[in-house]
């Protein structure tokens, strides 16, 4: 990598330019290990809410334009020391419930703040791992370089990972229910109130066990609210990359969907109502499609849509099925509404790596509720793809997929 490299850096890693000077990236051989030496009591899993409890130790790795990378350590989990003018506060998740002609001159309130979502999991085996993390890498680095942040080595990156979490091994919980969720975060730190590329950021990865996404352990379905006055994303912004203000300007649409009675917000996009997301997920539909044929469809890598690992496994695992058409494709709510009147729809769920899977129930859209058949077909489709996805994560079936921690 380029010492304080500033370039507009590929997704394969950072170019930099001929008049700067070179530097390595961080190496996860430098890694120092400070850990802590009081620990914290091992929660039920049982009784887990997401993201509440964390672990005793943390990755951090500090960059600088004029120093480039630091050695990476793990140390015991502390607060962080911001200067108030630090560029993260102030310039990425602002934006509230924003109406698409309004989302095109915010987009600078959505950078210098990204972070990845993983999870290791202790298998039937007792060994733990990792769930295609090379992903998570890949799209992090995509979403550094959108955001004007600090290109890194992925590969270096992970290692140091797969180092914390061998670290915290024993809070890994001891359930095929629950696992450690891992939360990388990139950061912008500059402490200024420009609108700028940082000089300033900080890499760092918490840990949190997390216990089963359905509180019942049951497949439980959710209702969604679909109305086009809010977008989460649009052409030319950043719905494609794991930036924070994508998250934080969906928090308004979500509760007015939550005062109506719905779950979760069904995202829509354009004038012809494109469906994109569900809440934080991807989005599939598995039915009869125009054509008579038996089709699995989610809509396609056009900018808008995040490319979940979640969503990448399943399409995967589809196609080697060879079962039924696999489809990237636009599928508008007006396809929606005239296949649940002449009854093709099958199966609509979520896809994501909280739940894995989450089935669709209800859709409430023009004031008018849609019903979705999902529980009624099952859900065959949804429930084997959570049953192959599960045995991978835990072990019960052996695949390349995984990365062994220990």
């Amino acid at each position: 990598m380029m010492k304080g490299c500033q370039n507009e850096c590929p997704a394969g890693g950072c170019t930099g330019g001929a008049t700067k000077q070179v530097t390595e990236s961080f190496k996860a051989a430098d890694l120092i290990i400070k850990p802590a030496t009081t620990f914290k009591e091992k929660p039920d899993p049982s009784g887990l809410v997401f993201g509440t409890v964390f672990t005793d130790n943390m990755l951090t790795v500090e960059w600088s334009l004029t120093s480039g990378w630091e050695k990476p350590n793990i140390k015991p989990l502390e607060n962080l020391s911001l200067h108030p003018a630090s560029s993260s506060l102030h310039y990425a998740v602002e934006p509230r419930g924003e109406t698409e002609e309004n989302l095109v001159p915010m987009v600078w309130l959505n950078e210098y703040t990204l972070f990845e979502g993983m999870k290791a999991y202790r298998g039937v085996d007792g060994k733990i791992r990792l769930f295609r993390p090379t992903l998570n890498m890949d799209r992090m680095l995509r979403s550094a370089a959108r955001a004007t942040l600090p290109c890194f080595d992925k590969e270096e990156l992970l290692e140091c990972i797969r180092k914390l979490v061998e670290v915290e091994k024993e809070w890994v919980p001891h359930s095929t229910s629950a696992s450690l969720y891992i939360r990388p975060t990139l950061i912008g730190t500059e402490p200024s109130l420009g609108v700028k590329k940082p000089t300033k950021a900080l890499l760092y990865v918490i840990l949190s066990p997390v216990g089963p996404y359905f509180a019942s352990g049951s497949f439980n379905p959710v209702s969604l609210w679909a109305d086009p006055k809010y977008v989460r994303a649009w052409k030319g912004g950043t719905g494609d990359c794991k930036l924070g203000g994508n998250y934080g300007s969906s928090i308004y649409a979500q509760r007015e969907a939550i005062e109506l009675g719905c779950q979760q917000v069904l995202w829509l996009y354009g004038e012809d109502h494109q469906i994109t997301e569900v809440g934080t997920m991807n989005l599939f539909l598995y039915w009869e499609n125009e054509d008579g044929e038996e089709e699995l469809a989610t809509p396609p890598l056009d900018g808008i849509i995040l490319p979940g690992v979640t969503r990448q496994s399943i399409l995967e695992l589809a196609r080697k099925w060879g079962e039924f058409k696999v489809s990237e494709r636009y599928i508008t709510m007006s396809d929606l509404t005239a296949a649940l009147e002449e009854n093709r729809v099958k199966e609509m769920f979520g896809a994501g790596t909280a739940c894995v899977v989450c089935p669709i129930s209800k859709i409430l859209y023009k004031g008018k509720n849609l019903h979705i058949p999902t529980m009624e077909n099952g859900p065959q489709l949804a429930t084997r793809f959570l049953n192959q996805l599960t045995d991978i994560q835990y072990g019960r079936e052996d695949s390349e997929w995984t990365l062994l921690v220990s």
